[in-house]
């Protein structure tokens, strides 16, 4: 039976190929795999890698050794324990967020989810639960599906990880960040998170790893781990797809 199986895995996998042709997800020129970039996109991508400060994830321009912290990590400690992104929030990266987001592209997923897990590193591995960033029950209707749980998703089956969508509801249907200023973002999502008294034993004494697409100003992950924190999270990682800076690096 497993050889049929496995047989008829392989039939459908081809006729899948043939039907669709594996494509770049961004560019869609013709690649060997599906659910890949094309050589071309892939130089394009500016990973964040290390050196970089332990708590905030900020690429170092050297390597000032290992356990440094950035000024700003020092001077205005985050409420979350660290941060981690795959990418600079521009060009292709920047695109791939706003294709799973706006465009439906459900899809691009797996593949960003995979490079997730890559730089959740040692947090990802010593956490004991992933929570996605929730979407407010009225827009969640609207867009009909939630993308930072769809990366969620993706990156606990790919980490072996438990899955939590429940464990973090947004009770306050908060306005879009998008063009809002620092402290406008922070007292737009003040208060919209809430730990539901029945998910609690999936919070309380966990280490949780929490995923949003897009870490801007840290406002809307922020207000999402105090709830966590308060419900008794003790250790709280974020890890996004991409990272925006403010200026240079």
């Amino acid at each position: 039976m497993r050889v049929i199986a496995g047989l008829s895995l392989r039939m459908a996998t081809g006729l899948r190929d043939i039907v669709f042709p594996p494509g770049c997800a961004h560019c869609h020129v013709r690649t060997e795999l599906h659910g890949a970039l094309c050589p071309a996109c892939w130089s394009k991508l500016r990973f964040i890698e290390r050196p970089f400060c332990e708590i905030l994830g900020t690429p170092f321009g050297y390597d000032p050794g290992a356990g440094m912290l950035s000024a700003e990590a020092i001077a205005n400690p985050p409420v979350f324990d660290r941060l981690r992104s795959v990418a600079v929030h521009e060009g292709i990266a920047r695109d791939l967020v706003h294709n799973l987001k706006y465009r439906d592209r459900t899809d691009l997923a797996p593949m960003m989810a995979e490079w997730m897990v890559r730089a959740g590193g040692e947090a990802l591995s010593a956490c004991d639960c992933i929570v996605p960033v929730p979407l407010h029950r009225s827009r969640l209707f609207g867009r009909m599906f939630n993308q930072s749980a769809e990366l969620a998703r993706h990156a606990a089956r790919l980490s072996g990880k438990a899955f939590e969508p429940l464990a973090l509801v947004r009770r306050k249907r908060t306005s879009q960040q998008v063009g809002l200023t620092a402290n406008a973002r922070e007292l737009n999502v003040r208060g919209a998170f809430v730990v539901p008294e029945s998910r609690a034993s999936a919070v309380f004494g966990r280490r949780i790893v929490l995923i949003d697409d897009v870490y801007t100003t840290g406002a809307t992950v922020s207000s999402a781990t105090r709830a966590l924190k308060k419900a008794g999270a003790t250790d709280v990682t974020v890890l996004t797809f991409a990272r925006a800076f403010s200026g240079p690096i």
